[in-house]
């Protein structure tokens, strides 16, 4: 999953590229000059002495082969017939297929924003279906429909046609997030909630480690989508030992199912003895306070004061954390040294501040932790904004550092949000929860345009954003060792 939530980083890069200026040497009008003389009368150089990436002369200007300073009042325009393109790192990317560069760059920033647009439907998708149909049903169909379309993304024979594909990939994905992340965690006790959680939370930075290195050896944006689709058939073979929620089904009034579920998890707990105590009739008692059989659905979480506040302030943090991590995520160019290099220290930054929350978690609690957490993504990025663009690697431990703490924020949002949901709404919390989590993400991309307003304001904006969801995370209750709410009731029971 991170994999493909990070993959725009490299199928997107764009390398170095120039006018193409093919045509005018290849009909014999600069057939005598070498090829830097062709490019000296061609394309103007830029203050730092390299070629223009999107104009070229009208005409060309003989006279820069004895003066090449003299280029005042020479009229040029935009690149006429395509670019060439930089291949000594990517291969081929979106970028060099489509030309996406120049008056075109927009089209590339939107690759991202399309895929996550269609991540934010899943979310709200799979949120219902998988309260309806049930977590491990859903959870199959999210693996087969995302590899299928993901790896049909990848033989794509055109821009639109990938947009399109790359949109159903993002819808489809998205149940393998919401629905492990809430299955394991209504499998488990009070005591194990934190070790489900940053066991789940360190798979992604174990993913994010992996993709540096398959990004650095499949540098073809075809394979590279291929390449990190195909173990989706590793999950696929492993869901048929992948249980049903037995508090879903025991919300949905299928006490049965959920006691064979619970025999078979006594079985390998080797505590068999116990299970004179999960009789259907002692099951039946669990949810008393609510109509166990009725229908939920979305407008649930607004309907009553405390589940609205809850929905309005979990929301908001959602987005903001999602804004902030892949706000840093996304700018791995943005700080002058090798991609390779910055999106596995990126990755590898998340172990210490993934495990150093983890033992927060207990210590001080899951809000203060993402309080603190947030805040300190903010000041990182505060701190880049007042550094020279010239220290870029004094820059990129800074960024590295925000880096680590926003993933530490995200880690706990996503215990802390469940944590707090009641067990008949927790899928559709999740599914909210990751929809407004993903427009976050669809508009990271979009803020580093900003920066043809000013420089400096997309730091701006993601510091900015840190900042609220530490205010928003402030207002909501504590979770350490405390049981799951299972109804409504639950939460607007509470003090």
């Amino acid at each position: 999953m991170p994999c493909h939530f990070l993959l725009n980083n490299f199928i997107g890069a764009v390398p170095p590229h120039r006018c193409d200026i093919s045509t005018l040497y290849g009909g014999g009008i600069l057939g005598n000059l070498s090829l830097e003389e062709q490019l000296a009368v061609s394309i103007p150089v830029q203050e730092d002495g390299s070629l223009s990436s999107c104009q070229m002369f009208a005409a060309p200007q003989y006279h820069l082969l004895f003066n090449s300073s003299n280029i005042t009042g020479l009229q040029t325009v935009p690149c006429q017939n395509g670019w060439v393109h930089d291949n000594s790192t990517f291969k081929s990317t979106l970028t060099s297929q489509w030309d996406l560069v120049c008056e075109q760059r927009g089209k590339n920033k939107a690759t991202a924003t399309i895929f996550f647009i269609g991540v934010m439907i899943g979310a709200v998708a799979y949120g219902s279906l998988s309260d309806r149909f049930g977590r491990r049903n859903m959870l199959l169909v999210s693996y087969v429909s995302g590899m299928l379309f993901a790896v049909a993304s990848a033989f794509s024979t055109s821009y639109i046609m990938f947009m399109v594909l790359r949109f159903f990939t993002g819808i489809t994905v998205t149940g393998i997030v919401i629905i492990l992340a809430v299955l394991g965690l209504e499998w488990v006790d009070i005591q194990h909630r934190n070790l489900v959680g940053i066991i789940d939370s360190l798979s992604w930075t174990f993913g994010n480690v992996c993709f540096s290195g398959i990004a650095y050896f499949v540098r073809d944006w075809r394979w590279l989508t291929v390449s990190i689709t195909l173990p989706v058939i590793l999950a696929v073979l492993a869901w048929r030992w992948m249980p049903e929620s037995a508090r879903w089904l025991i919300a949905k009034g299928k006490l049965e199912q959920a006691r064979l579920y619970l025999q078979k998890c006594a079985k390998m707990n080797q505590t068999e003895g116990k299970m004179n105590l999960f009789k259907t009739e002692t099951l039946s008692t669990i949810i008393v306070t609510e109509k166990r059989d009725r229908a939920y659905y979305y407008v649930d979480m607004i309907r009553t004061p405390k589940m609205r506040k809850l929905a309005l302030c979990t929301g908001v943090m959602w987005f903001c954390v999602a804004t902030a991590f892949y706000g840093i995520s996304f700018n791995l160019t943005g700080f002058g040294l090798n991609i390779y290099l910055t999106q596995f220290t990126y990755a590898l930054i998340e172990l210490p501040a993934k495990v150093s929350a983890y033992y927060l978690w207990d210590r001080i609690g899951r809000r203060r932790t993402e309080v603190g957490s947030l805040l300190m993504v903010g000041v990182c990025l505060g701190i880049n904004i007042v550094i020279p663009k010239d220290m870029s690697v004094i820059r990129t431990v800074v960024a590295v550092i925000g880096k680590g703490f926003s993933s530490a924020a995200f880690a706990t949002l996503g215990l802390y949000s469940n944590e707090l949901f009641p067990t008949v709404l927790r899928q559709y919390g999740m599914g909210y929860n990751s929809f407004l989590a993903r427009l976050g993400i669809a508009m990271a991309p979009l803020i580093f345009l900003l920066d043809e307003v000013w420089q400096e304001l997309p730091q701006i904006v993601l510091c900015s954003v840190a900042v609220l969801g530490a205010v928003v995370a402030r207002t909501l209750p504590e979770t350490r060792n405390r049981c799951l709410p299972e109804t409504i009731e639950d939460i607007e029971q509470q003090k």
